[in-house]
């Protein structure tokens, strides 16, 4: 159960199939390759969790010791999954947003601009169906689907599940598009590289100021269906304003995913980002 928001994780499917392991239990393993084997060993790549220590009493102090349990498992995990990356030389990145942002429609955009070019994976989180990932496979890319079920995000045990059922080859940019939902997946590690944060110009320049623990999160934020702003009454510059104020590092692209507005320069922050991983990975 999410000590979070209270979501129960026993019905999650990941490529139609239960986990081999109950999630943020025991071990998952990755096979490292050949030629980096001699940079992170393979127990490394065995994350062994910490038991669940006596719980005190009160009940208040009992909620705050699962909580505390939840997290450390969950970082151990994304520590993992990170030193995984690492190995592969991989960029993964973890695209979150609230529902309709356009993240899936700016995701397959993406993938067709640059798959003759790089190798690619995606990993797709919804609640039910599969119909995200079937998009991204029309593409050529392979995608492995996450069904959450009750649950409202991924958690890093998922993300290691589902890594053991792709087949990625080194220098693989691999994207996480999340559940739909800007509170949950903001306190839940990963591994991954960055958070992007995708807005929708029809969602209200409000949103960093409400939801601010996600777009404090997110080194990026993609604020999308730019196409639509001559028919909204939306300010650009107070979304980019309270944005800013919630992060002040916060870096921000405009763009339509419809009309491939601003996709150039998310392109080009897609390479400066791995850029930086492969000089990362070889320090």
């Amino acid at each position: 159960m999410c000590a979070t928001c209270g979501c129960g994780s026993l019905d999650v499917l990941i490529g139609g199939k239960r986990p081999s392991r109950p999630q943020n239990r025991g071990l998952i393993s990755f096979r490292l390759p050949k030629n980096n084997a001699d940079i992170i060993a393979a127990e490394n790549h065995q994350h062994q969790l910490p038991q669940f220590e006596q719980l005190p009493e009160t009940v208040s102090s009992r909620m705050v010791q699962v909580e505390r349990d939840l997290f450390a498992k969950n970082d151990a995990l994304a520590t993992g999954n990170r030193k995984f990356f690492a190995a592969y030389n991989m960029l993964a990145l973890n695209l979150v947003s609230s529902p309709g942002s356009g993240k899936t429609t700016l995701l397959v955009r993406t993938l067709n601009a640059l798959k003759e070019s790089h190798s690619m994976a995606v990993i797709e989180g919804d609640q039910q169906t599969d119909n995200d990932a079937e998009r991204i496979r029309a593409t050529g890319v392979p995608a492995i689907q996450i069904n959450t079920g009750k649950g409202c995000h991924l958690d890093a045990s998922m993300v290691g599940h589902a890594l053991q059922q792709l087949e990625i080859p080194q220098n693989t940019l691999l994207f996480i598009e999340n559940v739909g939902n800007l509170v949950c997946p903001a306190a839940f590690d990963l591994g991954e590289a960055a958070k992007v944060v995708v807005l929708s110009v029809t969602e209200g320049e409000d949103k960093p100021l409400k939801y601010p623990d996600m777009f404090r999160a997110a080194r990026l934020m993609l604020l999308n269906k730019c196409d639509l702003l001559p028919y909204l009454n939306f300010d650009v510059v107070q979304v980019i304003n309270n944005a800013k104020r919630v992060n002040p590092d916060i870096e921000i692209i405009q763009l339509s995913a419809t009309s491939g507005e601003g996709m150039n320069a998310w392109l080009a922050w897609l390479a400066e980002a791995a850029d930086a991983q492969r000089s990362t990975a070889l320090q």
